[in-house]
């Protein structure tokens, strides 16, 4: 099956995850309610293949005879979750009550992209489908790479080839030595200077509130230590159940 492969990567993850029980807790909500933001963006258009803690794994089909421009759309739906993204997330600061560090930081993460295009078969593993292939290995293997600027698209030459002319004239070319499959020629679209976002979000008390009220109850099991913080992802019921076929 051909298919286009996109993955949004959280920035900041890391460094954003914190020790302390309950600032973890509110952490993973955070970005959980970033995610649930860039999935409701990306279908479906896009489908969610998988979770992976601080990313989304998406794929669309493509038609089995390659065609001029057939991902012309693409540029409007990376723009479209790139906005959900960071409406959301202005949505978190500026109707912030908690000042724990996963509440006060979260407006420090940002989102990127990495996408390729290619041939994936369909793997079913229990209740599970999984893509398998070389070039969801290579997709992979683009996240670990040498862009510099924070918020970018990083694609493969299959999908650049494919794009329209306005939006192959905002990559400028690179090259990627991944591990296992060497160099590789890419194109990089710094999105901070290609696309401007007007945020939307205004401040609103009762939405302050009730964000709250919802983060607390879903982070009270974890503060109690009735759950593990790690496992937040697998257990947030806006999230939960997204990743079955």
């Amino acid at each position: 099956m051909r298919a286009l492969l996109v993955i949004a990567d959280i920035g900041g993850y890391t460094k954003f995850m914190t020790v302390h029980r309950i600032n973890l807790a509110h952490a993973q909500y955070v970005v959980a309610q970033l995610l649930e933001a860039v999935i409701d963006a990306a279908e479906p258009k896009y489908e969610l293949a998988k979770l992976e803690g601080d990313a989304a794994f998406f794929y669309a089909k493509l038609a089995d005879t390659p065609k001029d421009r057939e991902l012309e759309s693409f540029r409007d739906r990376i723009v479209a979750i790139r906005t959900a993204f960071l409406d959301r997330r202005a949505e978190l600061e500026i109707n912030r009550v908690c000042s724990c560090d996963g509440c006060v930081q979260a407006g420090q993460l940002t989102l990127k992209f990495v996408s390729h295009l290619g041939e994936v078969a369909l793997q079913k593993v229990k209740r599970f489908t999984e893509l398998a292939g070389v070039d969801v290995i290579t997709v992979h293997r683009l996240l670990k790479n040498s862009v510099t600027v924070p918020e970018y698209v990083l694609m493969s030459t299959p999908v650049f080839e494919r794009l329209d002319d306005d939006t192959r004239q905002l990559a400028t070319p690179s090259k990627e030595r991944l591990e296992g499959l060497g160099e590789v020629d890419t194109h990089v679209v710094d999105l901070q200077k290609a696309f401007a976002v007007a945020g939307k979000a205004q401040p609103s008390r009762l939405r302050a509130w009730w964000g709250w009220l919802k983060m607390t109850w879903r982070s009270l099991p974890y503060f109690l230590g009735l759950k593990k913080a790690c496992d937040g992802f697998r257990t947030l019921p806006a999230i939960e159940g997204r990743e079955q076929a």
